[in-house]
C-alpha cells in the first residue's frame, strides 16, 4: 500500500475545464507551483459542450447594456436567492475576461465594424452573448489550453481524485488514481481549487458528459465543507429527443436566439400562452415583435421562447402531459420557418448554427434548414454546489476553493444561458488568485499517512468481491439511481416521491457497498464506475433532502404540491454539512442584506 507516486504543488487545481484552466493560469501567474488534474484528456472538458456564447455587457450590439443591467438580469433570473456579491463581481468583470480571451487568441464572431458580435439569449435584456458560431465553449477551451501550456503548469491527465485530506482545520492534499494504469497518486499541497463541474450523471436524461458525477461537491462535503442550494437543478428546455441513442444531447439556446420557435403538435407557438408577470413588460405578445427582436430591433421585446430556462422547460412538460407533444415525447423546435422571412435562410442557418446543423444531420438524419427538431428538457446544470466566499471563492474549509459549476451562489435558483461561461473565467481567475495568496501565506501542511493508506484500501475493496456477487454490479446500481432521480426528483417534484427517492438512495447505498468488479486495475471501467457511486449517491441525497426542505416553487425547483413562490423562502439559502455522526445536516442560512446601491440598481431595471 506504500506504492504512491507523490507530487508536491503549492496549489492543486482539480478539473481542467474553463474554471480550472483559468484558476491554474492565475495561480501560476502569481508565482506559485501549480498542478492541474483532469479526469479525461486535456482539452476534452465539458466546457466544450457550451455552445451559444459567453455573457458579458460589452454593449457592442446594443449600447444600452452595462454591468448594472447584467447584474439585475442575473438576480431576477436567480429569483433573488443569489449571492449578490458574486452577481455584482460577475457583471462588472465579465467584459474584461472576454477581452482577455480575445487578446489570448479567441476568434469571436464580429460586427461589421470589427467588434465582438453578441447575440440574444433567454433572460438577458439585451444581446449580450459573445460567440464563435455555436462552438463558443470549444474556442474557450482551446484558447485557455494554448495559453496555459506556456505557464509552467504540471498537468496530470486521466486521473480521478478519490479523497481530500486535512491537517487540522485546513486542506493538506489529495489522493487520486491514474485511470489508465490504476496506480495511486498522492498530491501534497497548500491549497486546492475544485473545478469539477456538475452532477448530471445522477440523472438518466442529461446533456452532461461521463465526467459529471458530482466529484467536487462530494469531495468537499466529505472533508467538512458546506454545500448550498442543492435543490436548484436546471433542466435545459431543449435536448435532443430522437433517436434514443442521443436522447438528452444539448440543442443550444442559440437556435432560439437566432429566431427558432417552439411548436406543439398542433403547430401552435404555445409559449405565448404563459408569460410570467415579472417578465411581461419585457416579453413580446405577438410573433411579429418577437421576430423583430431576434433581428436586432432595439424597440422590440424578446419572444417568449427566450424566457428563462426553468419556465420554458415547464411549459414543454405541460404540453407533453396534456397530449400536445411531439411523437417521441417532446415538442418541435423550428428554425427552418425563417425561410419565410429571409431570402437565403438555409445558408444563414448553417453559418450561424454550424454545429447544430451537423449534429442533427449526423445523429438524427434531420436537415434543420428544412425540418423542425424534436426537443425536450434534459438535466443540464446545478445552480447549487460548494458554499464559497463571494470575493475569494474559498469554501468554509480554509485552503479549499471552488469555481465554476461545482461552486454555488452566482446563479441563485436559476442560471441564465451564457452566464456559465463568464462564471468560469471570472471566478476561475479569482479562485486561482486567492488560492495562490493562501499558499504563499502558509507553510506546507502535514498529511496523515494512516488516512492515505485507509483511503487507498477502501478504493480497492471492490476487487475483493466478484462482479456477480449478490447481483450488485456497479452499472446496475448507477442506472437505477439515474432512473429514480429522473422520475422522483426531476422537473416536477412532490413530497411523497422525493421521500421514496431518499429511501431508495439508502437502499442503493447498501448495494453499492457490496459492488464487486472483475479484472485488474489497468483501465477498468467497472472499477471506475464503482468508485463514482459514492459521489453520485452523496449528491443525490443532498439534492433530494434540500428539495424536500424547500416547500415552495422557485427557479429550477418546482414543487407541484407547493406551486407558488413563498417570500419567506427568499430570505435564506439551504446549507448542508456532514454531521459528526456522518448524517446530512440541513440549516437555513440567512442571505446577507444587499447594499442600498445594488438595491437601487435592481429597482431601476424592473
Amino acid at each position: 500500500m506504500a506504492d504512491y507516486q507523490t507530487f508536491e504543488h503549492d496549489v492543486l487545481v482539480i478539473g481542467a475545464g474553463g474554471a480550472g484552466l483559468r484558476a491554474a493560469i492565475a495561480a501560476s501567474a502569481a508565482g506559485v507551483s501549480v498542478g492541474l488534474v483532469c479526469k479525461s484528456l486535456l482539452g476534452k472538458a465539458h466546457t466544450v459542450m457550451a455552445e451559444g456564447g459567453i455573457a458579458a455587457a460589452l454593449a457592442n450590439v446594443d449600447d444600452r447594456d452595462n454591468w448594472r443591467v447584467h447584474f439585475a438580469d442575473t438576480m431576477r433570473g436567480g429569483q433573488y436567492v443569489n449571492n449578490w456579491r458574486m452577481a455584482e463581481l460577475h457583471a462588472r468583470e465579465a467584459p474584461d475576461r472576454v477581452r482577455e480571451l480575445e487578446a489570448w487568441g479567441a476568434l469571436f464572431d464580429r460586427t461589421p465594424d470589427g467588434r465582438i458580435l453578441q447575440r440574444n439569449f433567454g433572460g438577458h435584456k439585451y444581446p449580450r452573448l459573445a460567440h464563435v458560431g455555436d462552438r463558443t465553449g470549444l474556442e474557450m477551451i482551446r484558447t485557455l489550453q494554448d495559453h496555459s501550456i506556456h505557464q509552467g503548469i504540471d498537468v496530470h491527465m486521466e486521473c480521478t481524485v478519490l479523497r481530500l485530506f486535512t491537517d487540522g482545520s485546513r486542506i493538506a492534499g489529495a489522493l487520486g488514481y491514474d485511470r489508465e494504469r490504476g496506480r495511486f497518486r498522492l498530491y501534497r499541497c497548500k491549497a486546492i481549487v475544485l473545478a469539477t463541474g456538475g452532477i448530471g450523471r445522477a440523472y438518466s436524461i442529461t446533456s452532461n458528459s461521463w465526467e459529471y458525477t458530482g466529484d467536487g461537491q462530494a469531495l468537499a462535503y466529505q472533508v467538512g465543507a458546506a454545500l448550498q442550494d442543492m435543490e436548484f437543478v436546471q433542466f435545459h428546455p431543449t435536448g435532443m429527443i430522437w433517436p434514443p441513442s442521443v436522447r438528452g444531447i444539448l440543442v443550444t439556446e442559440g437556435v432560439r436566439g437566432e429566431g427558432g420557435v417552439l411548436l406543439n403538435n398542433q403547430g401552435r407557438r404555445f409559449m405565448f400562452d404563459d408569460i410570467p408577470e415579472n417578465y411581461r413588460s419585457q416579453t413580446a405578445d405577438n410573433e411579429e415583435e418577437g421576430w423583430r427582436y431576434t433581428q436586432g430591433d432595439k424597440n422590440a421585446r424578446r419572444p417568449p421562447e427566450l424566457l428563462t430556462r426553468d419556465h420554458v422547460a415547464r411549459c414543454i412538460v405541460r404540453e407533453v402531459r396534456e397530449g400536445r407533444g411531439s411523437p417521441h415525447g417532446g415538442v418541435f423546435l423550428d428554425i427552418a420557418w425563417i425561410k419565410r422571412r429571409l431570402p437565403d435562410a438555409p445558408k444563414h442557418i448553417i453559418k450561424k448554427l454550424p454545429s447544430m446543423y451537423h449534429q442533427f444531420k449526423e445523429l438524427a438524419d434531420i436537415d434543420i434548414t428544412t425540418t423542425p427538431m424534436e426537443v425536450g428538457p434534459t438535466t443540464h446544470y446545478i445552480m447549487g454546489g460548494i458554499r464559497v466566499d463571494g470575493d475569494s471563492q474559498m469554501s468554509t474549509l480554509p485552503g479549499l476553493f471552488a469555481a465554476g459549476e461545482c461552486a454555488a451562489g452566482l446563479h441563485g435558483a436559476n442560471r441564465l444561458g451564457g452566464n456559465s461561461l463568464s462564471d468560469l473565467v471570472v471566478f476561475g481567475k479569482r479562485a486561482g488568485d486567492f488560492a495562490a495568496a493562501f499558499a504563499g501565506e502558509h507553510d506546507p501542511a502535514t498529511l496523515d499517512a494512516g488516512q492515505v493508506d485507509e483511503a487507498a484500501r477502501y478504493a480497492l475493496v471492490p476487487f475483493e468481491r466478484t462482479a456477480s456477487a449478490n447481483g450488485a454490479g456497479p452499472y446496475q446500481v448507477q442506472q437505477e439511481l439515474q432512473v429514480m432521480m429522473q422520475d422522483l426528483v426531476g422537473i416536477v417534484r412532490r413530497q411523497p416521491e422525493m421521500e421514496r427517492a431518499l429511501a431508495g438512495i439508502g437502499q442503493l447505498r447498501m448495494r453499492a457497498r457490496q459492488v464487486g468488479v472483475d479484472g485488474n486495475r489497468e483501465y477498468n471501467p467497472g472499477w471506475h464506475t464503482a468508485l463514482d457511486l459514492e459521489n453520485l449517491l452523496t449528491i443525490s441525497e443532498a439534492v433530494a433532502r434540500a428539495a424536500i426542505e424547500r416547500k415552495e416553487s422557485r427557479g429550477g425547483h418546482f414543487r407541484e404540491d407547493y406551486p407558488e413562490k413563498d417570500p419567506a423562502y427568499g430570505r435564506f439559502n439551504i446549507v448542508i454539512r456532514k454531521a459528526a455522526d456522518g448524517t446530512m445536516q440541513l440549516t437555513r442560512e440567512p442571505i446577507p442584506a444587499m447594499p442600498a446601491e445594488l438595491e437601487r440598481v435592481i429597482e431601476e431595471q424592473r
